[in-house]
């Protein structure tokens, strides 16, 4: 493969727009629709500067993105992550974007996030910087404009900070402006559980398409965050036998399957997957090579590539992160005949009870928890029901099923809004 090549097939915006450019293609877009869509609508540049506890100060580098609000207001995750670029950011609200289309809910995309490492930052430093750039991006959110979220690197904690700093400009409380917030300041039950269910739900509807039993179904976790952690727990409570997970370091293996609750409380103590008993030290590469049912990819991006789609041995992929399959990698497993269950369908879970928070606070009145998963698996079932028809009308993929459907949603708003003036 040319350098070039490389470096395209890890570029996350060019993975965006390659996919959106696959449904285009197929949906004949009209070609004005096709060059507002391939494009995002904003995209907001901050340096800003942030005192440590020695006294010192750094200036740290933070994006807000917004690719189309013709839907409704723009959402999306904050990530504070040092691998974070521009052009992934644009990627991530590309997704959203299509993500929000494809449950049918109202939002547009959108996404931000900072160039840091949060684990070198003391309590205090990392509340003076999401204050911060909360203040930096404030020109743009609002519960009527734009509703960050946690993300990889964020959690409730910095969503509370992040909503109290927007409330202090204001005035008054204004608990809509973020989701995947505390419940003590107007988060939802369920909402930290949400996109790991999603991704539960959309893997056990795609076991039952393809004839297989969740009970001793061997599961693969790439990812041991919350979205890995909960949807590893979830599967195991459905019957499955997770027997890998994994973090930045590396993963653990055990042929027979891992006790998740008791991985969640010793990672949760110590920090750290390692020197769990009874395992077997093992790559995050030579985890994607396991033998196994079901791989849930729940890290970062560009995961499965074409270097290494050739050799994944699971029957099932579902996407529990953002774009962690590339183009390249995608064409392999398609060949291959490796189902494929879409970021943009799998891990929509979250978005969804976001939007349902953002409801809740909005009218401030709050639904349990047993209302919230009830409400979330409707949704989602409904959704993967629908993708799999187009898949089976078309004759494609799952993935590019799920584009087909997005496109078309968000495609028909934009021409039914026209254009201003």
């Amino acid at each position: 493969m040319a350098v070039a090549q490389q470096i395209s097939e890890t570029n996350p915006w060019h993975t965006a727009q390659h996919q959106f450019d696959e449904a285009a293609d197929m949906l004949k877009l009209d070609p004005g629709l096709r060059v507002i869509l391939r494009e995002v609508q904003r995209e907001f540049t901050c340096h800003f500067p942030v005192q440590m506890d020695d006294g010192s100060v750094r200036c740290y580098t933070g994006y807000r993105v917004q690719h189309n609000i013709n839907r409704g207001p723009a959402k999306g995750g904050l990530r504070f992550h040092p691998d974070v670029s521009l052009d992934e950011v644009k990627a991530l609200a590309m997704w959203m974007t299509w993500k929000c289309a494809v449950v049918n809910i109202p939002y547009g995309g959108a996404k931000g996030g900072v160039i840091v490492d949060p684990r070198k930052l003391s309590p205090s430093e990392l509340e003076h910087l999401t204050r911060r750039f909360a203040t930096e991006i404030s020109i743009l959110v609002g519960p009527d404009r734009d509703i960050p979220a946690p993300d990889v690197g964020t959690n409730a904690q910095v969503m509370a900070w992040f909503m109290d700093t927007i409330s202090m400009h204001k005035g008054y409380s204004v608990p809509a402006t973020v989701t995947g917030k505390p419940v003590e300041v107007g988060g939802s039950l369920g909402r930290t559980d949400a996109t790991g269910r999603g991704v539960m739900i959309c893997t056990l509807a795609a076991l039952e398409h393809l004839g297989l039993k969740p009970f001793g179904a061997k599961v693969v976790v790439q990812g041991f965050g919350n979205v890995g952690s909960v949807s590893a727990r979830l599967l195991e409570e459905a019957g499955c036998t997770v027997i890998a997970v994994s973090e930045d370091y590396g993963g653990i293996y055990n042929p027979h399957g891992l006790p998740i609750r008791k991985l969640i409380e010793h990672r949760a103590r110590e920090g750290t997957l390692k020197d769990f008993p009874g395992i077997e030290v093992i790559s995050n590469d030579d985890l994607l090579r396991l033998e196994c049912d079901v791989l849930v990819p729940a890290a970062l991006e560009n995961q499965i590539t074409s270097r290494n789609a050739g050799e994944i041995r699971a029957k099932l992929i579902v996407e529990g992160a953002n774009g962690p399959t590339t183009p390249g990698g995608d064409e392999i497993l398609h060949r291959r005949k490796i189902f494929l269950v879409p970021d943009i369908l799998a891990n929509a879970g979250g978005v969804t009870v976001s939007y349902f928070e953002w409801v809740q606070d909005l009218q401030s009145f709050f639904w349990s928890e047993h209302e919230i998963n009830q409400r979330l698996e409707t949704i989602m079932q409904r959704s993967f029901r629908e993708v799999l028809a187009i898949m089976k009308e078309k004759q494609v993929d799952l993935r590019l099923a799920a584009y087909l459907l997005a496109v078309r949603r968000v495609s028909e708003a934009t021409a039914e809004r026209g254009i201003y003036p």
